[in-house]
């Protein structure tokens, strides 16, 4: 009896536990939106917050609502886009984009005012009168966009980033990082890029890198679908014009274009 009185009092406990958990999962269970989990099922699960939101859990509780648009997750790209527009039944143009940073200007084409000595980040040297390089709005080459990748997107060669398209899904983590904005998404599909972002004119451009922008308007005007436009003293290209023709790059002598 010694032994067997706190194996019944262990077994009545055991019994009044399991019955207490089966009435409070019945009572005080929490509705389960069925269609947050389909929308979650499509996603690829990365976390990233690319799109805006804490995570793919939370991102699919608001396309769920209606609150977000399906085309947002990057990792997932244009097939999670179509997989969560046809199970919402919706349209959406999901066209996939990746990284590019707008400027050419390697150590060999640029120069510099002062010698850096502290912290090697691009935030940090930036603070530093916008850092040592004669270019104000140059890229710095610490690789804190490198750093910032969560889908090792980017390589460091010769002082600069390199996105390596295959890789970059798009997620802008990149952009965010930069402190001089020279990261944007562009469409996967363009042919042509300009690799600068120099708002100067005159001689101070060409001082600073020679590869810079001169504003010369060249391109702007042999452009023939009118996809390129010289503002605030640097070209733009507007993709939704652009036909990927090369012109402009024929008749830029500067090699802004890449």
């Amino acid at each position: 009896m010694e032994i067997l009185s706190p194996i019944i009092l262990l077994a009545v406990i055991g019994l009044i536990a399991g019955i207490g958990l089966s009435l409070a999962s019945k009572f005080m269970a929490v509705p389960v939106d069925e269609k947050q989990e389909k929308v979650r099922e499509c996603l690829p699960g990365a976390n990233c917050g690319a799109c805006g939101y804490s995570g793919c859990d939370g991102y699919a509780a608001a396309v769920a609502a209606g609150e977000a648009e399906p085309n947002k997750c990057a990792p997932g790209g244009a097939s999670t886009a179509k997989a969560l527009a046809d199970l919402l039944g919706v349209a959406v143009e999901a066209e996939p984009k990746v990284a590019f940073v707008g400027c050419n200007g390697t150590p060999e084409c640029t120069k510099q005012r002062f010698e850096y000595q502290g912290m090697q980040s691009c935030a940090a040297a930036n603070l530093v009168h916008g850092g040592p390089n004669a270019c104000s709005f140059g890229c710095l080459g610490f690789g804190d966009c490198f750093r910032a990748c969560p889908f090792d997107a980017i390589r460091m060669e010769n002082g600069r980033p390199v996105i390596c398209v295959d890789q970059c899904v798009g997620c802008g983590k990149c952009a965010e990082t930069c402190p001089k904005s020279l990261i944007s998404l562009i469409p996967q599909t363009a042919k042509v890029r300009v690799g600068c972002s120099n708002k100067q004119r005159g001689p101070a451009v060409v001082k600073a890198c020679s590869v810079s922008c001169i504003a010369c308007m060249q391109c702007e005007k042999n452009c023939p679908s009118g996809a390129v436009k010289v503002i605030d003293n640097v070209a733009v290209i507007d993709y939704n014009l652009c036909t990927g023709c090369g012109k402009c790059a024929e008749v830029c002598k500067r090699k802004v274009f890449c």
